[in-house]
């Protein structure tokens, strides 16, 4: 039996919904060791730039530029594209903080745009409507590792000559039709915070197929400086420094057999949830690959419990899952009284963001962990 289990249908220390990839400590300190003989520790180091060319082949991108986290990349992304002071930017409020935050800190306005209820991604569909003279960019994000509509979303862009950012936080390696999936859009955001498939502890990458930018993002990450007496640029900090692309590099090496351990997890929970009355399974879109971030379910009506006791019910026995998303970034106190935050301009996310709960996943879960979590959800009262 699991060592965590002490009776059943509970678990004796907490399960959460994710946890972090992990090199082993001894290869950790040969890389430690490599980077104390070197003493340079950060500013563009060699474990840096050899992390940025490793992960152009790995996400199968022209350009990658690396950051310290993936909010100050997101935050520089907008930036780099000179959007127009106080302009528009059409966005999800399905989605983490940092989305619509980094908007407004570059002096842009976010406007709410509602999500398809399949992938939970922005709706294309419901994307022009919301453009106006003052609309300068898009901000989508890929959701649990489903895509946002690309295709669409580049035609809507070429038509009013928007640029088109994409938040590739959950999506590492993602593929569509055989193409990396930070091939889309003018740039893309991967986020390597510990809680995603692939970490570099914390950190994040912009890519992009514009080699204009390449210079441009440089100067931004770095306080703007171009050399020892030239600052040409308003920048800010964002480097990676050595110690985290030390472990990503490292984790580069470990996160495609994590992938085949969540690809278990996740037949496992397919084969014991999918004929659950009440409880849908979110389908990957065809010729699309899977990240593996998360496992959502989405409650539905018919279901014996709501979406907020099932969660209540799991933090009994010490499953952390998550609702994720909730609540809205339109239902935020600092977001709340825009016009686009309104309950009839996004009816589907504000019905979404009370269905869906993500499950525990990760590829050292247990089998008896799991049949617990299945065991809950067949039998939940």
């Amino acid at each position: 039996m699991d060592k965590f289990i002490v009776k059943k249908n509970a678990v004796e220390e907490k399960i959460f919904v994710t946890q972090p990839l992990l090199p082993s400590l001894d290869s950790v300190n040969q890389q430690l060791e490599e980077i104390w003989e070197s003493k340079w520790i950060t500013n563009m180091g060699t474990k840096h730039n050899l992390l940025a060319e490793k992960l152009k082949s790995v996400l199968k991108v022209k350009n990658v530029s690396l950051f310290n986290n993936g909010t100050i990349a997101l935050l520089t992304a907008l930036k780099a594209l000179d959007l127009p002071y106080g302009s528009e930017v059409i966005t999800t409020p399905f989605t983490f903080a940092a989305t619509p935050h980094c908007i407004f800190w570059n002096g842009l306005q976010p406007v709410f745009c509602d999500v398809e209820p399949d992938t939970m991604t922005i709706d294309a569909d419901k994307i022009e409507k919301l453009i106006t003279p003052n609309t300068s960019a898009i901000v989508a994000v890929h959701v649990y590792g489903f895509p946002c509509d690309v295709e669409k979303i580049d035609k809507i862009a070429k038509k009013h000559n928007l640029k088109v950012i994409y938040d590739g936080a959950h999506v590492f390696s993602t593929e569509i039709n055989g193409k990396g999936i930070g091939e889309f859009g003018d740039i893309t955001m991967f986020s390597f915070h510990a809680t995603k498939l692939f970490n570099t502890i914390e950190g994040g990458c912009l890519t992009y197929n514009d080699d204009k930018l390449f210079r441009k993002i440089y100067n931004l990450r770095n306080f703007g400086i171009q050399s020892e007496e030239l600052v040409e640029d308003v920048g800010i900090n964002g480097k990676m420094n050595e110690i985290q692309a030390a472990v990503g590099l490292l984790n580069l090496d470990l996160f495609k057999k994590e992938q085949e351990k969540r690809a278990e997890v996740k037949d496992f929970y397919d084969k014991h949830i999918s004929n659950i009355k009440g409880i849908s399974i979110p389908k990957m879109p065809e010729n699309t690959t899977n990240s593996y971030q998360y496992y959502p379910i989405v409650i539905g009506d018919d279901y014996p419990l709501t979406r907020n006791e099932l969660y209540e019910k799991f933090k009994t026995i010490n499953i952390m899952t998550r609702k994720y998303f909730y609540p809205l970034c339109s239902d935020y106190e600092c977001y709340k009284n825009l016009p686009s935050s309104s309950k009839e301009n996004l009816p589907v996310a504000n019905d979404v963001k009370n269905r869906v709960l993500c499950l525990p996943f990760y590829g050292s879960l247990s089998r008896d962990v799991l049949e617990i979590i299945c065991e809950v959800l067949n039998e939940p009262v």
